[in-house]
């Protein structure tokens, strides 16, 4: 290599990484969420996988587009769980909670979500749970966790 290649800065240059657009979630993910802010939750029912939790556009299966919205809920059942004991600053409870597949009442698939049980031992593939709403709904995922019907934890 020469001395000049050896002796010169690297090159640098700013990249600012962003998405400077809003994205429509269409009718379906539209109602879901729509849902979530008004403390609903709702589901879609496909002829070949029962009802669907959150609701799909189209069935898996068929290519069939859905559109018979159910509501379910708002309690379920933990299908199985993580425990997180040592949250970071991004997750959405500074506390230790679970991300749980909960097959809420009404529905046929499990949906992916926070269960907040107060401890590690509290939690338990099979218990009841049910919604819990954010004081200050949004419309987003983050409007909603689940805890433990009392008596379960």
């Amino acid at each position: 290599m020469s001395q000049a290649y050896e002796d010169s800065e690297p090159l640098r240059g700013p990249h600012v990484i962003e998405y400077p657009f809003r994205r429509s979630c269409g009718p379906v993910l539209g109602r879901f969420f729509t849902g979530l802010r008004d403390g609903k939750l709702i589901g879609i029912r496909s002829k070949t996988a029962g009802v669907l939790v959150p609701p799909a556009e189209y069935d898996a299966q068929t290519a069939e587009e859905l559109d018979e919205f159910v509501d379910v809920g708002p309690g379920g059942e933990v299908v199985s769980y993580s425990w997180v004991s040592k949250p970071r600053e991004q997750q959405p409870l500074a506390h230790p909670f679970a991300y749980a597949l909960v097959q809420l009442d009404g529905a046929d698939t499990p949906m992916v979500q926070v269960v907040d049980a107060g401890s590690e031992e509290a939690m338990k593939t099979g218990m009841r749970v049910t919604a819990r709403w954010s004081d200050e709904a949004t419309g987003m995922i983050t409007d909603l966790s689940f805890v433990p019907i009392d008596g379960e934890a």
